[in-house]
């Protein structure tokens, strides 16, 4: 079964938590330039897209590639290589996304305020860049690569992106209302489901999939021998689930989508820094009550999160966009995006020594 590759074996002068909390030496950092390096408004309107669209092609070069091309540079390079690489596709996709919401527009693509006739980026090309991922995380992880794996890696991988962006191409152009603002470029859409509802279910699926398959490591699907019944079983968990907590917290709790959106990014984030950045600290500690413990601890993360970004928004200069906005990208796009870096791509460079590998 394939899962999220587990953190670099660390030498034994530096076990957990030690390597995870010297990580966010490097972690917080590019995390806050991500957040609020174009200022937190233009943050939202230009960067978030973009790290958007680069995250099905950062979970290739992780989960298929095993970091390659990066692994061909020197030591202490391949991090940043493969970043650099990932970057630049993002930009690539950015635009084929923006031209399905209306056309290609590189003024658009870059400028938070780019005037009548051009196609801004955000929001209008979020639930393709979300749907892509959800998609790609969904066949990488829930589904195990299955049938790609078959594949050898530099195909497969390639396959997994292609197919993420299919699937999300045919979700977002068969369900997705688009009503744009007049003189914004953006073509209109009449779908059954508003992008701000699609994406928040979106997110919450990612956030299933984050707690069953970075914190518990495919737990309970994992003690399932025949393989057909353990994919249906975990793929029917992950999305119906996601759906059904959608429909609770908007239907019981009245939460809306963009508040929605914004708690469960800080739950992703709070996964993977426990279940990736600290992973094993907490099951090395309670081995008997290691989920138990996990669930507690990014649960009391996330409540932590959310209420000191919610804070940090609340100082911010915010016309545009929302917090709700603001505290989504921080978390998801910046944090969590600088987890995964870090860990699965950097391979927790320089705390660690070079070629350094990960687990099963």
């Amino acid at each position: 079964m394939t899962v999220v590759p587990e953190a670099r074996v660390a030498p034994r002068q530096l076990r957990q938590p030690a390597l995870g909390l010297l990580g966010l030496l490097l972690v917080v950092p590019i995390a806050v330039v991500l957040a609020v390096g174009a200022g937190g408004e233009g943050s939202v309107l230009v960067l978030a897209p973009i790290i958007t669209y680069s995250l099905p092609l950062v979970a290739m070069v992780a989960f298929w590639w095993d970091d390659w091309p990066g692994t061909r540079a020197r030591a202490g390079w391949g991090g940043w290589v493969d970043t650099a690489l990932v970057a630049a596709g993002a930009l690539v996709l950015t635009g084929v996304g923006q031209a399905v919401a209306g056309h290609l527009d590189l003024r658009g693509l870059l400028d938070p305020s780019p005037g009548p006739g051009h196609v801004p980026t955000f929001p209008a090309t979020l639930p393709l860049a979300a749907a892509a991922f959800v998609a790609m995380l969904q066949l990488t992880l829930v589904g195990e690569g299955w049938p790609l794996r078959r594949a050898r890696p530099l195909l497969g991988g390639i396959l997994a992106v292609a197919v993420s962006w299919a699937v999300a191409l045919v979700v977002v152009l068969a369900l997705v209302e688009v009503d744009p603002r007049p003189g914004s470029g953006v073509v209109a859409r009449h779908g059954p489901v508003p992008g701000a509802d699609l994406g928040a279910a979106l997110v919450v699926i990612g956030a299933w999939q984050v707690l069953l398959y970075v914190t518990w490591r495919g737990w309970p699907f994992s003690g399932i021998g025949t393989r057909s019944v353990r994919l249906a079983s975990a793929h029917a968990t992950v999305l119906g689930g996601g759906v059904l907590t959608v429909v609770l917290v908007r239907g019981v709790l009245g939460i809306g989508a963009a508040r929605t959106t914004a708690v469960a990014g800080c739950f992703i984030a709070s996964g993977l820094l426990f279940g990736m950045l600290l992973e094993g600290w907490l099951g090395d500690r309670a081995p008997r009550w290691e989920r138990v413990a996990l669930l507690v601890a990014t649960l009391g993360l996330t409540a932590l999160m959310a209420a000191a970004l919610f804070s940090v928004a609340g100082l911010l200069h915010l016309d545009r966009v929302s917090a709700d906005d603001w505290v989504a990208h921080a978390s998801l796009n910046a944090l969590a995006t600088s987890v995964i870096l870090h860990v699965a791509i950097g391979r927790r460079w320089p705390f660690l020594p070079a070629g350094g590998r990960p687990g099963s």
